[in-house]
């Protein structure tokens, strides 16, 4: 779950971000490689994937129902 929560909010809160900072003179390739310190762009989006996934973690943890009657199997009358 927290993999497909990460991969559908990647693109649109990477997007919004990068026009918000563009707003305050912060250029792409600076947010993208967190200021140089990736050379790479694409190591750049995998740890921007990474962090997207781990507040993802944190959704799917608070979201599913952990209460034992939901994930037990119904009783045989």
């Amino acid at each position: 779950m927290a993999a497909i929560v990460a991969t559908l909010l990647y693109w649109p809160v990477g997007i919004a971000m990068v026009l918000v900072l563009k707003m305050f003179g912060v250029s792409f390739e600076a947010v993208l490689t967190f200021g140089g310190t990736f050379n790479n762009t694409l190591l750049g989006l995998v740890a921007w994937w990474m962090l997207a996934f781990a507040g993802s973690c944190i959704y799917a943890v608070c979201a599913f129902p952990w209460e034992e009657k939901v994930l037990a199997w119904p009783k045989k009358r």
